[in-house]
């Protein structure tokens, strides 16, 4: 556990100082604002990256793990799109496909926990 919290301040920490680096690039005229825009929003590979490793963590119970290998696959494919759009398509689309796809994952996973919740309690 204290392992995964150290993983996970090590990865918020680079992604701030990568996001203040592109600012100060930036400020000294080396990259414009679109193109800081767009290191910031790379942020979605993260999201594919935790997504991916979601389902591999060992959990006792089986409720849990449906809803990693769930909320996995929902979060290894909104964090592609994210990227992707952010990677290749103008910046008012970007803002809106990308947090859109974001929003859309994070909507499934909380629908599936709540159905796998009322399945749980019919069962009862």
């Amino acid at each position: 556990m204290k392992k995964d919290i150290l993983e996970s301040l090590a990865w918020a920490g680079a992604m701030i100082l990568s996001a203040l680096a592109a600012s100060y690039a930036r400020r000294q005229g080396y990259i414009d604002q679109d193109t800081v825009l767009r290191i910031v929003a790379m942020n979605g590979l993260y999201m594919a990256y935790l997504g991916n490793a979601m389902p591999k963590k060992v959990v006792p119970d089986a409720f849990v793990r449906q809803i990693n290998r769930f909320a996995g696959w929902v979060l290894v494919i909104s964090g592609l799109i994210y990227a992707g759009v952010w990677a290749f398509a103008p910046i008012k689309v970007a803002i809106v496909f990308g947090t859109g796809a974001v929003a859309v994952g994070v909507i499934l996973t909380i629908l599936y926990c709540l159905r796998l919740r009322s399945q749980a309690r019919a069962s009862v």
